[in-house]
């Protein structure tokens, strides 16, 4: 067979590939898909939006980020680091009182960039929405190979740090040699980029890795009836959280009269998978818990 096309790796997809492998080669992912009735907070949410209590359109995503990072509160082995050393048996999990979101967002050009989005433990629902919208503006002035380059750099040194000589010089030869290497700016090119101040522009602190990540994969393919059965979980992060757009679908209801009927409502899937060396199902209860919460108490979020 006679290839049409030949493509090598960009920078974006050497770091995907490179973390995504490590995740399924290192960590044994476990965890449950659970389907949320979201129909009376859907409600409220658009009362929410015409009420004129906030400055910045609510969109659902950004409510859902809300949720998560009040019910992480519930659940603090879900948002920590975890190491785990397998040859001398030791491992030990860092929590976080801030949640520091890795949000995997779609460019214009097609490529996935994740980003982190600081501190949402803290931050009111227009807070997290002016957030959002800075992090678009500042995309547009963004060299994505420049960011990401000034990351894997950062790692790599962190590896020299620790030793892993091999590791350093292989990526250091994939990345500068041959027909793979990235080809980064120079000169005056470099220079100008350069001098686009750090507030107007993705810088390594907004790609670094975040406490969870939390991947609304049903933002790409709305409408779509199904769910997401596994994602990466990306170390050192002890879990990973995937939302699916929310369709309309049939639901067993008790009446009030006490009888069964079927009635439509609107389902949001969410994956919720973890690092079973870290945690156990037991771990996320809480968690899963106080989503149910705000689902069947959707009053709440008026004051978010």
């Amino acid at each position: 067979m006679k290839p049409v096309k030949t493509e090598h790796f960009g920078i974006q997809r050497k770091i995907v590939s490179n973390m995504t492998s490590q995740s399924w080669m290192e960590i044994p992912h476990a965890g449950p898909v659970v389907e949320f009735d979201i129909t009376d907070l859907m409600a409220k949410f658009n009362e929410l939006r015409a009420s004129g209590k906030l400055q910045y359109k609510l969109s659902i995503n950004t409510l859902m980020l809300k949720a998560i990072a009040i019910a992480l509160k519930e659940s603090p082995k879900m948002n920590a680091h975890f190491e785990f050393n397998r040859h001398f048996v030791k491992g030990q999990i860092k929590y976080f009182d801030e949640v520091h979101f890795s949000v995997p967002m779609q460019l214009p050009n097609g490529e996935m960039m994740t980003i982190n989005y600081h501190n949402f433990e803290s931050k009111t629902l227009d807070e997290m929405s002016a957030y959002i919208l800075d992090v678009s503006r500042r995309l547009k002035n963004t060299n994505l190979t420049e960011a990401m380059f000034e990351v894997s750099l950062d790692n790599t040194l962190t590896a020299l740090k620790k030793g892993k000589f091999k590791t350093v010089f292989c990526r250091l030869f994939g990345a500068k040699i041959g027909k793979h290497r990235v080809k980064t700016l120079s000169g005056k090119a470099k220079k100008e980029y350069n001098s686009i101040p750090v507030t107007d522009r993705i810088t390594k602190k907004d790609i670094e890795q975040g406490t969870i990540t939390v991947s609304n994969l049903g933002s790409i393919d709305r409408g779509r009836y199904g769910c997401c059965s596994l994602l990466e979980i990306i170390p050192p992060q002890t879990c990973v959280i995937a939302l699916w757009s929310a369709n309309d679908q049939p639901v067993v209801k008790v009446n009030e009269n006490g009888e069964k009927e079927i009635v439509i409502r609107q389902i949001l899937p969410m994956t919720v998978l973890f690092d079973h060396r870290a945690c156990e199902y037991s771990d996320i209860k809480g968690f899963l818990d106080k989503i149910q919460d705000i689902c069947d108490n959707p009053e709440q979020i008026m004051n978010w």
